[in-house]
């Protein structure tokens, strides 16, 4: 397996993982969590791989949602 095949993985594990805290912790359905999160900036950002932010832990990025984009929430 590749570094490139590698970094795919990590990050579709990583979306798997906060969407399903999302939900948990906002008590949402996943499928809303789902469009909560791919709507958002830190998924951009996860998906850019800037400033190494894929590399925190998925309740760390999820509280990072909470606090800084609550207009995803305002719904």
């Amino acid at each position: 397996m590749n570094e490139e095949t590698l970094e795919w993985t990590y990050r579709e594990e990583l979306d798997e993982k906060l969407i399903a805290y999302l939900a948990e912790v906002k008590g949402i359905p996943l499928e809303k969590a789902m469009d909560l999160y791919y709507h958002s900036r830190i998924a951009q950002l996860i998906g850019e791989g800037a400033q190494g932010v894929q590399y925190l832990d998925y309740k760390v990025l999820v509280q990072m949602m909470l606090e800084n984009e609550p207009e995803l929430f305002a719904q």
